[in-house]
């Protein structure tokens, strides 16, 4: 690292250069400087940071980053309780909100409507201008400090902008999974095996309590701000302060209105009822509150609920269809999912003719018979689903379905792991759908990226027995491609040409398009970091599979059997010579010292200030060295919170020294 003349002066300098080009990024959509040169100065923030940690600020942009590990959240006490809202259905509770409001305070009374948007409720709060905590809901009274969590998320400023605001106060925001991203991350769930998340609300819920906020970093959560809380306050209603927030760095949705009466809030509720379906996050409902903060404070609150707030629920988006058939799609995992087919009926502004049944649980649990008029939603889920079943509507003779025993493709007895909703099929080598679903997942843009390859030209290569696992790709000729149909000689040319750019493709996402369950690309990438090549991640046991960071029994269990079969290890051994790589080319970090020089070191559990990551990092860039696997050769195993008890109890019958996360950071000067 190029050394700096003045420290404080280039990390002060960078860090307001670079939360300027974010928030003109992420509130203003504009992009003043390329991703590489946006890259470059992160880069050189977070080099002078860690060569002078006192000099970083508290709203530094490499806080965006993650990497902070909690074991356990602590729990906050709210200065402002943060309470719920009474729910209305209907356009009469509404009027008789209003008949309330209008009771206590006259009639000159304003409102402003808010989306409901689908997330999970925060308290942002900032003393002199710097984010200092950020915390859930909880009770209402009591929540879990996450800030560690919110610091990663972009639409919360770490540094007020401009002026004007206390010195101490708080902002109350929505957090939530962009519809996109949620299905992006569905997509890699389905890709590795795993579990889909069931809507967008639960995936945000789930990110902001992980333990590593390196994680919470990748999911790209956003975060609506929607109210103001302080001690004076400043503003005279609830309009004045969104504008003033807003002005502040903070992302407001420009959804909300100010309604002089009821039915200017009914226009509004009617109005949004299709139109929210345009917005990025899932939404159910419209938020109605008194614009005057001295009405809100004479109206008061009940036990639960302020008296001056109401939020109108939209009905669940429903629509009745017939179901005309069952289809059990085949996975690259084997796994065998049931989709209903119905006949074409509008929902939500679109026509759907597909719907989510799930597995046979939900088939038999919904009691579903082919002719049966069912009914079909889409509320916080994306995909719609069937929901029930109209019984009167019921043909007399019909007949319950019964699950296939045998894949619908190949004839092989499906199996059902102890534990699991869905079934498989066990024929990996010989089922047409599996086959070619991992060929696809192979070229995928995530893994391979073989771009000029597609699923039609998988199919075809796969009809004409070319190729059945990803290795044959490798083994095309011209003279195989040329002859396909609809292929002339520059096609058959640019995916030869593809093919062989394909093999500069990182560790990392060839493991990941290796498609070994439950293996997605966060996952690969982990193992990539710990494990420096594929023979070390081969031969790895159980106990060093579950020391990796976010690897556990499922996936461990999963690594075994994959690389257990002697045809797994033929295909990884024909990729090699064709010149793939399996090989982590990550660089070493800047050495600092020598301290631990010749010293040979195993991580294992969860630790409180760093990560595994971090402690890997500081090991090798003070000499030593970090090793999967104990023996009587190792000088010392650092024992973090929940780690393998087999480790433990080998590293003491051999009489490694076992140094806690404080020893060893004492042990480096850290």
């Amino acid at each position: 690292m190029a050394l700096a003349k003045d420290p404080a002066a280039e990390i002060q300098e960078l860090t307001q250069r670079i939360n300027y080009l974010n928030y003109q990024y992420y509130q203003n959509s504009i992009s003043e400087v390329t991703d590489y040169e946006f890259d470059k100065m992160l880069e050189r923030l977070q080099q002078l940071e860690q060569a002078y940690p006192e000099l970083r600020q508290p709203s530094s942009p490499t806080l965006r980053v993650g990497g902070t590990v909690t074991k356990s959240f602590k729990t906050v006490h709210h200065k402002y309780p943060m309470l719920s809202l009474s729910n209305t259905y209907s356009e009469e509770d509404l009027r008789e909100f209003d008949k309330r409001v209008r009771k206590v305070v006259g009639d000159e009374v304003e409102y402003v409507c808010e989306q409901k948007f689908d997330g999970v409720a925060i308290s942002l709060t900032y003393e002199n201008g710097y984010f200092v905590q950020g915390a859930t809901r909880g009770d209402g009274t009591r929540g879990d400090d996450i800030t560690a969590n919110v610091r990663t998320i972009h639409d919360v400023p770490l540094q007020v902008h401009g002026s004007g605001f206390p010195d101490q106060f708080e902002v109350r925001g929505e957090v939530f999974l962009p519809l996109q991203v949620f299905e992006n991350l569905n997509a890699e769930r389905e890709e590795s095996g795993e579990q889909l998340l069931a809507n967008p609300r639960n995936a945000a819920s789930g990110t902001l309590k992980q333990q590593d906020s390196a994680i919470v970093a990748s999911r790209k959560l956003g975060c609506f701000s929607y109210g103001f809380m302080s001690s004076p306050n400043p503003f005279d209603t609830h309009s004045e302060s969104l504008q003033a927030i807003q002005k502040w760095g903070f992302k407001v949705s420009d959804t909300w209105r100010k309604c002089t009466s009821i039915d200017k809030v009914l226009e509004y509720i009617n109005e949004w009822e299709t139109k929210r379906q345009e917005l990025p996050i899932a939404t159910d409902g419209v938020v109605v509150k008194v614009n005057s903060y001295a009405l809100q404070e004479e109206l008061g609150y009940t036990a639960k609920s302020p008296r001056w707030a109401i939020a109108y629920k939209y009905p669940a988006m429903s629509a009745m269809s017939r179901l005309l058939d069952i289809q059990y799609q085949i996975g690259r995992t084997g796994a065998v999912t049931p989709v209903a087919l119905m006949e074409p009926v509008l929902l939500a502004g679109t026509v759907v003719k597909r719907a989510s049944v799930h597995n046979a649980n939900e088939i038999q649990r919904l009691d579903l018979r082919l002719g049966d008029t069912v009914f079909v939603e889409k509320g916080g889920e994306i995909i719609p689903k069937i929901t029930g079943v109209d019984l009167s509507k019921r043909l007399a003779d019909s007949q319950p379905i019964v699950y296939p025993t045998h894949c619908p493709a190949c004839r092989t007895p499906l199996v059902r792991a102890e534990g699991e909703a869905n079934f498989y099929c066990p024929n990996e080598e010989g089922c047409a759908p599996q086959i070619q679903a991992k060929l696809e997942h192979f070229i995928s843009r995530k893994a391979m990226n073989i771009d000029e390859l597609g699923p039609k030209t998988i199919e075809q290569l796969y009809k004409a027995n070319l190729v059945h696992n990803a290795a044959d790709l490798y083994d095309l000729k011209f003279e195989h491609l040329v002859n396909l149909d609809r292929m002339g000689e520059k096609s058959a040319n640019n995916i030869l040409q593809s093919l062989e750019k394909s093999k500069q493709t990182p560790f990392d996402r060839v493991l990941f398009a290796l498609g070994i369950r439950y293996v997605g690309s966060t996952v690969a990438k982990k193992l990539a970091e710990y494990f420096p090549d594929i023979e070390a991640l081969r031969s790895a046991i159980y106990e060093e599979l579950i020391a990796v960071n976010e690897i556990g029994d499922r996936i461990a269990q999963s690594l075994l059997q994959y690389f257990a079969r002697p045809e797994h290890l033929e295909i990884i051994k024909r990729l090699k010579v064709a010149g793939l790589k399996f090989k982590s080319e990550n660089t070493a970090p800047e050495m600092e010292s020598d301290t631990l020089a010749g010293k040979t070191f195993v991580i294992s559990g969860v630790f409180e200030s760093v990560s595994r990551d971090e402690l890997q990092r500081i090991i090798i860039s003070h000499g030593g060295k970090v090793v999967s696997s104990i023996s009587g050769k190792l000088s010392y195993l650092v024992a973090g919170d929940k780690m393998g008890p087999s480790k433990l109890e080998k590293a003491t019958k051999l009489g490694i020294s076992i140094l806690s996360e404080d020893e060893f950071l004492k042990m480096v000067g850290a």
